[in-house]
């Protein structure tokens, strides 16, 4: 039994920040619900598919869950919901909070009727400040949250990093959360509104390291952690490829100055200590490229591995399927579904030494029957339900 079993959650999101939230919810074992308006996802239509509908972008953030379709602006579709939410752990959606009230489906409200729901919002940005209800997507908070300036500050460029990394963060950020939330109801008994905004998750999540010396009143440094931001911290070229190394404790640098035919930097008081290597990151690690230019990669992996120094070849997008490692741990699986076979990466967790499967994705509305029978329709109010959807689609 996977460590969510028995959990329901209803999955009111689209694009990737809410939907890679709840598909984490759905691989470790929720009953997920993909709730969506009739003209599905927009994701339904990014990239390849093998039928329409169901493209690439899509099956990467929705599969193992279950699908339901639900006019949300109208009345009975809203009553519908009502119902479904009746015996519902989790209700988590990325609509504006404004949107949200005039269809009357607000915290205060769900919550009201349903004191055990968790109800998570993912916003753009907290709805108490000036942004609060702004629209958000990726691209937008890494350019507020400080991730484009990073990037200009170490290449002179301001750019996005080439993933979509914010909404990916705050979607593990939001199930966090979410489940710390899940665990105070079972002492209070009750559930309650959870907020994850986007834009103060990114901005923490870069000042990890990035607020540097302005933890400290005055500032004892400037923002921006040195070593991350140095020039030299990239994969490092050698006379037949590159290699990704980082020497980081004092037996480290040793072991790196020692094979690297350099002992007498082991001397140079400006690499003797964390502290003082961190105050001169540019040096050390311009001397770094150097000598590491000197001998092809598969020299330089021997002899830092024999010292102990962590260091890797760079393994490109189009090895990683066929990688031994991950080939040996079974991380990539194929799911078979009617239009034919997906490929997928695996949930990279194991839990008692098990991979949880991996499940298929919904095509639009495919369970939205068996699931408001579920929530209790009789034959006849299912039928009147759908039939009036069918009449305004019509």
């Amino acid at each position: 039994m996977l460590p969510l079993a028995g959990l329901k959650v209803v999955d009111l999101s689209s694009v990737v920040f809410g939907p890679y939230c709840a598909q984490w919810f759905a691989d470790l074992g929720a009953d997920v619900i993909k709730l969506e308006a009739p003209e599905g996802d927009s994701t339904r239509l990014t990239g390849p598919g093998l039928e329409v509908g169901m493209s690439a972008l899509f099956l990467g953030c929705n599969r193992g869950k279950r699908g339901l379709v639900l006019d949300l602006k109208r009345p009975e579709a809203q009553a519908a919901l009502d119902r479904v939410l009746a015996d519902t752990d989790v209700l988590l959606h990325s609509i504006r909070p404004q949107k949200l009230k005039s269809l009357g489906l607000d915290p205060e409200t769900l919550l009201a009727k349903h004191p055990r729901l968790i109800f998570a919002g993912l916003h753009g940005f907290g709805q108490d400040g000036p942004y609060g209800g702004r629209p958000a997507y990726d691209d937008v908070i890494q350019g507020m949250s400080g991730i484009a300036d990073l990037m200009h500050r170490q290449t002179g460029e301001p750019r996005y990093l080439p993933a979509i990394v914010a909404d990916k963060v705050s979607g593990l950020t939001a199930g966090l959360a979410i489940l710390a939330a899940v665990i105070r109801r079972q002492t209070t008994g009750k559930g309650g509104f959870v907020e994850i905004p986007m834009f103060e998750t990114m901005v923490a999540f870069n000042f990890v390291e990035h607020f540097f010396g302005h933890h400290f009143d005055p500032p004892l440094a400037d923002l921006g952690y040195p070593r991350a931001m140095a020039p030299w911290r990239k994969p490092l070229p050698t006379t037949d490829g590159y290699l990704c190394m980082l020497a980081y404790t004092d037996a480290h640098w040793r072991g790196f100055f020692t094979v690297a035919g350099a002992p007498e930097h082991l001397a140079d008081p400006r690499f003797a200590t964390i502290s003082t290597r961190t105050a001169h990151t540019d040096a050390i690690y311009a001397l770094v490229g150097d000598l590491v230019r000197q001998r092809p990669t598969a020299e330089w992996l021997d002899l830092l591995e024999g010292v102990q120094v962590p260091c890797a070849p760079i393994i490109g997008l189009d090895d990683l399927e066929s990688d031994p490692h991950l080939a040996a741990t079974g991380f990539f699986t194929r799911v078979e579904t009617p239009a034919g076979p997906l490929r997928y990466p695996g949930v990279p967790v194991l839990f008692d030494g098990e991979r949880p499967p991996v499940g298929a994705p919904p095509h639009l509305g495919e369970h939205t029957r068996q699931l408001l029978q579920d929530a209790g329709f009789s034959d006849e109010d299912l039928a009147a339900l759908l039939a009036s959807r069918a009449a305004r689609q019509g």
